[in-house]
């Protein structure tokens, strides 16, 4: 049960971070204006009503309860492999990751109707979608469960053939 606390409240404070970073912008920003920080960011507002890169943003309004019913599934699913997998540090945190950043964008969702997107890296005239601090809690989380998962693999590999 100690693990499931400490999941929630890391996704916590994943979530207090993401909303503080959302009210800022949307307070000293416009829908769509855009401030250059340097040559490869930009600090942006736009908002997104689909998932990861504008995926069914033009799909009249249903995604909204679709990607919240999604979250919520994540929640609970998340929350069960946290209390299964107590001792497993690292899967642990890349999990609360996750579910941090699937409250956060929950969060925009329900509130605002859209999830606020802000950071935009650029190379040139080549621009990657614009994101958020939920978004990036979710992908450092997948990138510690993938992470856990092959060396998890390589010990178990290991020490079966010792």
């Amino acid at each position: 049960m100690r693990s499931l606390a400490w999941g929630w409240l890391r996704a916590l404070v994943i979530v207090v971070v993401d909303q503080g970073s959302k009210v800022w912008v949307r307070a000293h920003l416009m829908q769509g204006e855009s401030v250059r920080v340097n040559d490869y960011f930009n600090w942006v507002l736009f908002y997104n009503p689909g998932a990861a890169f504008n995926f069914l943003a033009q799909s009249g309004g249903w995604q909204k309860g679709f990607f919240s019913t999604i979250a919520l599934v994540a929640v609970v699913t998340l929350s069960v492999l946290l209390w299964r997998h107590a001792g497993e540090r690292l899967f642990c945190a890349g999990l609360a990751l996750i579910m941090g950043g699937a409250v956060g964008n929950l969060v925009d969702r329900l509130t605002v109707g859209e999830v606020t997107d802000f950071v935009q890296w650029h190379v040139g005239q080549h621009y990657w979608p614009a994101f958020n601090g939920a978004d990036s809690a979710i992908t450092v989380g997948v990138v510690l469960l993938l992470w856990d998962n092959i060396f998890s693999r390589r010990e178990s590999a290991e020490s079966g053939q010792g």
